[in-house]
């Protein structure tokens, strides 16, 4: 039996990821904080081997009788309004640097969670490559995604040097995911969840305006993810000998606000009705306006994988999870 370390695996994507290793029959230790809100509740139907906080990760790590089959290190501070940059980088920068020698010493597989928000606003395109000069012109719009692109920088230059790296490990950029065990987030949760709050309960959607003259309110596009499909790549290129690097991970395919919104409502049964709303002064100058993942990488190197369409992927978390009393994976 093979035995995996998660960190942040209490958390949205890492308990899906959880989940799906123990389908597996694996032996999984988690790495993260649980406060004292619901996030434990996204653990809750999982047999672990251990769990820990995350000060303790390398002492856990350093324990192990023989080192872990892949770490899968989506542990972070994701907040994109957090403002102590500081607290950002020690955990999203420092941590990670520290955890990818640890792998290049135990020859341990990395696979870790960066982020679309590295692309910035996507002037420069959204390329998932690993190219040292490409990677300078990209432009983050909040610490969040710096970070990420920090850390991205980093790996990109211990690799082009020839430096110590993990014998084999992916950056995921993941887009705009969706799914179960996202309850914990709050305002951070997506807006698929938001949405089936609104509807729900009889209410409009809201979204926000539009703060371009070229984009309708409720026609800014995002890139939406299924959770499953995030999960699906992150252990194949775990389990494989696919090509290290940087891979988007995304449907492919942007849609808008308004198109999800209005597949909420058909999911849901009810009759669409919008309402937009002011956006928040502190996110309008670091609003990304569109967000498409080019997965051709993906594809490249043999994954054969079909994203889920919005309507498909809203269907699946309202009916199978959202619809239910228990709505946890």
């Amino acid at each position: 039996m093979a035995t995996y370390v998660v960190t942040g695996g209490a958390g949205f994507i890492g308990s899906n990821v959880v989940a799906a290793l123990e389908t597996r029959g694996e032996d999984v230790i988690v790495i993260d904080w649980l406060g004292k809100k619901s996030k434990w509740q996204n653990l809750a139907k999982r047999r672990l081997l251990d769990l820990a906080p995350p000060e303790q990760l390398f002492e856990r790590l350093d324990s192990l009788p023989e080192p872990p089959t892949a770490i899968f290190h989506f542990g972070a501070i994701s907040d994109t309004t957090e403002t102590d940059v500081d607290l950002i980088v020690r955990n999203n920068f420092g941590l990670s640097r520290r955890l990818w020698q640890w792998c290049a010493d135990h020859e341990v597989p990395l696979i870790y969670a960066s982020s679309a928000a590295t692309y910035g606003d996507g002037a420069q395109g959204w390329r998932d490559e690993e190219d040292l000069a490409y990677l300078a012109t990209l432009r983050p719009l909040n610490a969040y995604g710096w970070s990420k692109h920090l850390f991205d920088r980093w790996a990109a230059h211990r690799v082009h040097f020839q430096m110590p790296a993990p014998p084999r490990w992916a950056g995921l950029k993941f887009f705009n995911v969706y799914g179960p065990n996202e309850h914990h987030k709050g305002a951070q949760r997506s807006v698929a969840l938001q949405l089936f709050e609104q509807i729900s309960a009889g209410q409009s959607a809201r979204l926000f305006r539009s703060g371009r003259i070229d984009c309708p309110d409720g026609g800014q596009e995002r890139d939406f993810v299924w959770v499953g499909d995030c999960v699906e790549v992150a252990l194949w290129l775990a389990d494989g000998c696919h090509p290290s690097g940087l891979y988007n991970v995304g449907s492919g395919r942007a849609r808008s606000f308004a198109d999800l919104a209005r597949a909420a409502f058909s999911t849901l049964g009810r009759e669409p009705r919008l309402e937009f709303v002011p956006m928040p002064t502190e996110l309008a100058a670091k609003y990304q306006y569109f967000t498409q993942a080019d997965i051709s990488k993906l594809g490249n190197v043999g994954w054969s994988g079909r994203p889920l369409s919005i309507e498909d992927g809203l269907r699946r978390y309202f009916e199978d999870f959202l619809s239910r009393p228990d709505p946890y994976r």
